[in-house]
């Protein structure tokens, strides 16, 4: 398919600017951090009010950007073509627009952007700023899924939460109707084709009279594969299904999305389906039918809904300055504001010396680097076979700057090895690792014991990823390893650890993680990441036994 870009390296900056030239200066402005940061914010923004921050891959336009606004974003923060934005981004984005009143971070929920807001949210609250996070989770296409993918519906949160920041309304208050409204959200996208990346080589894996129901927006496959019909039949069927997740006593507002390249005249067509089905008799309010979170050039629709209540009818029709609501605005060159510096972080920490934990680092780190071979060999069974090289990266760059840690003060030394891991662990882990050491740190910090410090970090880890036990990661060694510390001590984590690990040899199926992707073939192998845990708390029970 042909594409209208001149590299694909800018082609997300370029796209920003041009947003911004036709919209004009007055409303509107970004951050300078091209290209790594890319965050388009409010220029009106005085921080008396609670901000409201959401954000994505670039290739869903006209979300984010478009919806930043009065009474709707303060601030949203791009990545590149379907990738998450960067913890940096995320975090400039808070500190440009954030006062005492606080930030809400509004999150699809995709494992990226969970993480990386999930970081950028504990790092915000590191400098002390107020921050809540709302993952929503609307798309009703996988019902047997832990975790259902957010999708177009997020707008309907993005609308709500800023008609209650214009309004005063404190972080609380949002956060919570924020989280109520996630929860009363469902959707469901149909499309004919899938969509094409420029600057990639496509296929269209669609047959010349087939489509699919329940496809994402980044293009993943659907829950089914559906004939080509009529326009009445196809929404027929996506009204059934979501008609099954709905309250026939409630009344609800629809949002009719094109995904990326249906005609306006098609999409009037789907409107009309939709209003002329059972469905109809419990909508109130549309929005749409239009382009709000498109896949690049997805010939696809969606719909999604939310139950009305006073407070939910008024927010949604509440006027907005939002470019995606308003008409073009005169050309301008886009006005670019200073990047605002970290507030309230703490002075950095001096270098400092303590035997104990340098030995326990030392030799954590040692064990983990001999095993690199070991764990690349496990996951080459489950996953991408890069486990060993990503765990043994992060133990050479804590002992690289073993010199530089504050190591007489435990939680400082946390939170330190929590940033070595964000910039040195490539994937996931880096950041998951990152978060359990950061948010440590501040429990540490905060007068808890160190097992009971740990446990935090965990719980923290896993609310962003979303593991749990049983899912068949690093979790089923490490949960049980920490509440045995808390509970008897270091030998004790260690015998829990290397149960939990082992335990992962008899789990046929991963929840979470690259070996979800994986069936049979699992059983009989150790998660590489538990084994890794299991590892460490063992070489650390040997060291405790000799001193």
């Amino acid at each position: 398919m042909k594409h209208f870009f001149n590299r694909r390296e800018t082609i997300v900056t370029e796209a920003l600017d041009g947003l911004l030239r036709t919209t004009g200066s007055i409303d509107l402005a970004r951050l300078d951090g091209y290209p790594e940061i890319k965050v388009v914010l409010r220029a009106d923004w005085h921080k008396t009010k609670v901000s409201v921050v959401s954000g994505g891959g670039a290739g869903h336009e006209p979300s984010h950007a478009g919806f930043v606004g009065r009474g709707m974003l303060t601030a949203a923060v791009s990545g590149e073509i379907f990738a998450s934005p960067s913890v940096e981004a995320v975090l400039a984005a808070i500190r440009a627009v954030t006062g005492p009143a606080g930030c809400l971070l509004i999150v699809k929920n995709y494992t990226g952007d969970r993480l990386n807001f999930g970081l950028a949210a504990e790092k915000a609250r590191a400098e002390g700023f107020r921050v809540e996070m709302v993952i929503v989770a609307d798309d009703i296409a996988l019902p047997d899924i832990t975790q259902p993918r957010g999708v177009a519906g997020t707008l309907f949160v993005h609308k709500i939460s800023g008609h209650l920041s214009e309004a005063g309304h404190d972080l609380a208050e949002i956060a919570a109707a924020a989280r109520a409204a996630a929860k009363d959200i469902v959707s469901l996208g149909m499309s004919l084709s899938s969509c094409s990346i420029p600057g990639q080589p496509h296929e269209d894996r669609f047959g010349e009279n087939d489509g699919e129901l329940g496809l994402g927006i980044h293009g993943e496959p659907g829950v089914e594969r559906i004939a080509v019909q009529s326009a009445d039949r196809l929404v027929a069927i996506m009204a059934e299904r979501l008609a099954a997740r709905l309250d026939p006593k409630a009344t609800y507002a629809l949002l009719i999305n094109n995904l990326g390249s249906v005609p306006p005249l098609e999409m009037s067509v789907i409107a009309n389906a939709v209003l002329a089905s059972p469905l109809a008799k419990t909508i109130k309010l549309t929005v749409g039918p239009g382009p709000l979170m498109t896949a690049l050039n997805m010939n696809g629709f969606s719909l999604s809904l939310i139950r009305l209540d006073a407070a939910r009818e008024t927010a949604l029709q509440a006027p907005v300055g939002a470019h995606a609501w308003i008409p073009a605005k005169p050309v301008v060159p886009p006005a670019v504001v200073p990047m605002a510096k970290a507030a309230g972080q703490s002075v950095a920490r001096k270098p400092s010396q303590n035997a104990r934990t340098r030995s326990l680092l030392v030799t954590t780190c040692e064990r983990l680097i001999a095993l690199e071979a070991t764990l690349n060999g496990l996951d080459a069974k489950t996953g991408d076979g890069d486990t060993g090289s990503t765990v043994a990266t992060g133990a050479r760059s804590v002992l690289e700057r073993l010199d530089t840690l504050p190591l007489a003060e435990p939680a400082a030394t946390l939170g330190a090895i929590g940033d070595i891991l964000s910039a040195s662990m490539g994937g996931s882990s880096g950041v998951l690792l990152s978060i359990f050491f950061t948010a440590a740190a501040q429990a540490l910090g905060g007068g808890a014991s160190l097992p009971r410090a740990l446990l935090a970090g965990l719980e923290r880890m896993t609310f962003y990823g979303g593991a749990r036990i049983g899912d068949r990661t690093m979790v089923d060694a490490l949960e049980p390893a920490l509440k045995a510390l808390d509970a008897n001590g270091l030998e004790e984590a260690a015998t829990a650890a290397r149960h939990g690990a082992e335990a992962t040899a008899a789990m046929d199926k991963a929840k979470a993680g690259r070996s979800a992707y994986v069936g049979s073939k699992l059983r009989g192998v150790v998660d590489p990441g538990a084994h890794a845990v299991a590892e460490v708390f063992a070489a650390a029970a040997a060291l405790h036994e000799a001193a």
